[in-house]
C-alpha cells in the first residue's frame, strides 16, 4: 500500500483544496492529511475561521482522506512519516524548495502539486468582507 501525507490548514474548505486532496490521492491508496491545530496556527500567525475539529470533521467527511492528524508542530513531520509509514509527501507549490519539506527527500518522495489558479482561502475571505479573518482575527465586520 503507498501511503501519501499532506499538510494544511484547509479552512474555508474549497474547491482548491478538494483538486489537491484529490490528486494527493491519485499518487497512492492512502491518504493522511495532518491537520493544523488552532495553537499551531497560533504560533504562524494565522487564525482560521474553523476551529480545529470542524475541520476535522470537514476533511474526515471528503472521500480522498483516509486519515486525519493533528499538525502541531514545523518539527513533527520526519516523525509523521516513520509512525505512518508515508512514501509520498505532497504539498502546493507554494512550498516548494521549503526546508520544513526538502529534509523529508531523506525519508519519502516529496512531491509539489500546482495550486488551483483564482481560488485561495485568503481570496474568498477578502471577497467576503473578512479582512479580519485575514488579518489573524475571525470576527466578522459588522457592517
Amino acid at each position: 500500500m503507498k501511503r501519501i501525507l499532506t499538510y494544511g490548514t484547509f479552512d474555508l474548505l474549497h474547491y482548491g483544496h478538494i483538486r489537491l486532496l484529490k490528486r494527493a490521492k491519485e499518487l497512492g491508496d492512502y491518504l493522511i492529511v495532518a491537520l493544523s491545530t488552532d495553537e499551531f496556527n497560533s504560533i504562524k500567525g494565522k487564525t482560521a475561521y474553523h476551529n480545529y475539529e470542524t475541520r476535522k470533521k470537514m476533511l474526515e467527511a471528503i472521500r480522498y482522506v483516509d486519515l486525519v492528524i493533528p499538525e502541531n508542530t514545523w518539527d513533527q513531520k520526519i516523525d509523521d512519516v516513520k509512525k505512518y509509514f508515508v512514501d509520498v509527501t505532497v504539498m502546493g507549490d507554494d512550498w516548494e524548495g521549503n526546508e520544513n519539506f526538502e529534509k523529508l527527500r531523506d525519508y519519502c518522495e516529496v512531491v509539489y502539486l500546482p495550486r488551483t489558479k483564482g481560488v485561495s482561502t485568503s481570496k474568498i475571505k477578502k471577497d467576503l468582507g473578512l479582512q479580519p479573518a485575514i488579518n489573524g482575527k475571525n470576527q466578522i465586520p459588522n457592517n
